[in-house]
């Protein structure tokens, strides 16, 4: 049976520490690093539920993308969510290892997980300083309405904020999570459509006048992508010794209103 260690190890391989932004918190950030493993928990983020649900699967590790925290937690209190959270993990004898953006930007992580998902093949990096995001192409032209139902669909996303600029969708931009700073490079290396999420408001008016399609398809649900491939990877690297399991309890959070037009 493999230690936490162990899987922290293997997770290093997957997304290399080197690769992770210079404010960013990654790695084994709570918990026993030298324990048995025999469950893992994948979600994107932990959270309350997402503990329980690790105590009621007997899991000993989750595996998460968003750190438990970043620089500047200075105290530990149940006063505190994050605190409260450590504490939680700690009484139930449960560690937590964090990849972020060292996972946004490895190969075979999260953008190249949300190319897949859309139906792209990744061509090339977006962004040279981080390589996080990516430029991806679809095999034909695909109208924008049609793929904007088909990457709703495939993203398992309960709305889309979208501009519309009138261009068939070939060659797109990608970044999971909040990547609208790419929005002018995407445009700037030719791509006709950028998806990401947490797009401001200045960001869809400039992609109106760019003339770039422009999808905001939800932070959880541009990054959740990785979570059942992270589960799966884990589970045969440790030849089924180790069972890995997707978050079921963990699921996007933004909701939208729509008012009835009828």
């Amino acid at each position: 049976m493999a230690t936490v260690r162990d899987i922290e190890a293997y997770l290093w391989q997957l997304a290399p520490r080197e690769l992770k932004l210079d404010f960013d918190n990654v790695g084994l950030l709570a918990g026993f690093p030298e324990n048995q493993v025999s469950r893992v928990l994948v979600s994107l983020d932990i959270t309350d539920a997402v503990i329980e649900e690790a105590v009621y699967m007997g899991a000993e590790l989750i595996v998460a993308h968003h750190p438990l925290f970043l620089d500047g937690q200075k105290n530990i209190l149940t006063t505190d969510a994050t605190g409260r959270k450590i504490i939680s993990l700690i009484e139930k004898g449960i560690s937590a290892i964090c990849m972020h953006t060292n996972l946004d930007a490895a190969e075979g992580g999260v953008n190249d997980a949300l190319a897949h998902k859309l139906g792209g093949r990744v061509s090339g990096i977006l962004n040279d300083e981080d390589r996080i995001s990516r430029i991806a192409e679809l095999s034909e032209a695909e109208a924008f309405s049609d793929f904007l139902a088909r990457a709703c669909a495939a993203l398992d996303s309960n709305g889309l904020r979208y501009h519309d600029a009138g261009r068939p969708v070939r060659r797109m931009g990608l970044c999971g999570g909040s990547g609208g700073q790419d929005l002018e490079l995407a445009f700037r290396k030719g791509c006709d459509t950028f998806v990401s999420a947490d797009i401001k408001y200045h960001q869809f008016l400039l992609a109106e006048e760019l003339n770039i399609n422009l999808i905001d398809a939800d932070h959880f649900c541009t990054e959740n992508v990785i979570v059942p491939i992270l589960a799966d990877k884990i589970t045969k690297h440790f030849g089924g010794k180790i069972r890995a399991a997707q978050s079921r309890v963990h699921r996007q959070t933004a909701q939208f209103y729509i008012p009835d037009m009828a």
